[in-house]
């Protein structure tokens, strides 16, 4: 029977972590499709929190996600049309440009699960105008503008970066009628939470060790969110567990943002540190993320993001979150990028993964994963 979480699904998610965006500017940092992906997942919950709470609308969250997930594997398969030429492309060749997109999705993930399968299809040929998608194409503008930031300083001298700049503002017009927009893009209180959150795209995975590609933390956050999705696709999973699942994986390694990444051996040979972390975690969350958000907004924000391991029902997400870190790993080692730290970091997480009582198919996965030519 063929399932949601396949591990074709989950490379070719993984694979945009070297998909290099802006190449044609000088960079201050490396920016990726996949880090600019999970931005843009904080920024659409940012946005759709506001509209529940501002005009009491109500989001289908599962259909914010799922749509979310096939404008990534659109962009995947199109890799680095600019985006003026991807939007005339889709409007002016749009049959041929999703059989492509198709085409390319059934080469990539060979066993695809049908439902899925057809879900993307009937999502590229539809008119992506209702309330879910409007809020996934601002948080796309905006993510895109937080990144521009960056780059503008050091290209100021470059031609056509002022009409770059012009063509973004008019696109996040566009999108003013949303109420998070307005908030986000002119620096008001929401902002610093989605700038707090981007800084995570300058934090590299495995600290220490070296690895390609080098992902970062919030691209390991997306990873997990994608895989807890497709593994309640699997198990029929309702939409308030669904919506749990995903932003709780979303945000779960959001205090390292005010700790920094501290690897594992790092807290496990030093008595007491992991528990000295997670206890000034919770008042860093305290004193710096919450007031970054409207007050309604706390009880949910803390129930997604307290102790996101700590109980039999969220032990799917840590399965996930474990093989997002065995994956960053393995496909190092394939790329021919190793050392001892990183391959006792595999074979350690490899034990831990088959070990596990779970119903996800960890054996099956890695299977796929060790069989796959990357």
């Amino acid at each position: 029977m063929r399932k949601a979480m396949d591990m074709d699904l989950i490379y070719c998610f993984f694979d945009a972590a070297n998909m290099r965006r802006w190449n044609d500017h000088l960079r201050p940092t490396e920016l990726t499709e996949l880090d600019k992906q999970a931005h843009k997942m904080v920024i659409a919950w940012v946005l759709a929190k506001f509209e529940e709470s501002e005009k009491n609308e109500r989001i289908d969250w599962k259909s914010l996600i799922e749509n979310a997930m096939f404008s990534f594997l659109q962009r995947i398969a199109l890799t680095d049309l600019k985006p003026q030429l991807f939007h005339r492309m889709v409007k002016e060749k749009g049959n041929e440009v999703n059989e492509f997109i198709i085409k390319d999705f059934d080469e990539r993930v060979p066993n695809a699960d049908p439902g899925f399968r057809q879900r993307f299809a009937e999502y590229l040929k539809k008119e992506t105008t209702s309330k879910e998608d409007r809020i996934i194409k601002a948080a796309h503008y905006l993510a895109t503008s937080w990144e521009f930031k960056l780059v503008y300083n050091a290209n100021q001298t470059m031609y056509g970066i002022e009409k770059t700049k012009g063509e973004i503002e008019r696109q996040i017009k566009e999108y003013s009628d949303i109420s998070g927009v307005v908030n986000v893009f002119f620096g008001k209180d929401a902002f610093d939470f989605i700038d707090l959150c981007g800084q995570l795209r300058f934090q590299k995975r495995w600290a220490r060790v070296p690895r390609i590609p080098q992902t970062t933390v919030l691209g390991h956050m997306l990873m997990v969110a994608n895989m807890i999705y497709l593994h309640d696709l699997d198990i029929g999973a309702d939409d308030n567990k669904i919506y749990k699942d995903y932003f709780t994986a979303l945000f779960h390694d959001l205090p390292e943002v005010l700790t920094k990444d501290v690897i594992s051996p790092v807290k496990t040979s030093i008595g007491g540190l992991d528990e000295l972390l997670s206890e000034y975690e919770k008042e860093k969350i305290s004193d710096t993320l919450l007031p970054l958000l409207p007050k309604e907004w706390h009880n949910d924000f803390i129930a997604l993001i307290d102790n996101p391991f700590g109980n039999a029902e969220n032990k799917p997400i840590k399965i996930c979150d474990l093989f997002a870190a065995y994956m960053e790993a393995h496909v190092s080692e394939c790329y021919g990028i190793s050392s001892r730290a990183l391959s006792d970091g595999k074979e350690m997480l490899r034990k831990k993964l088959l070990s596990a009582d779970t119903n996800i198919d960890i054996e099956g996965l890695i299977k796929r994963l060790d069989e796959m030519k990357i």
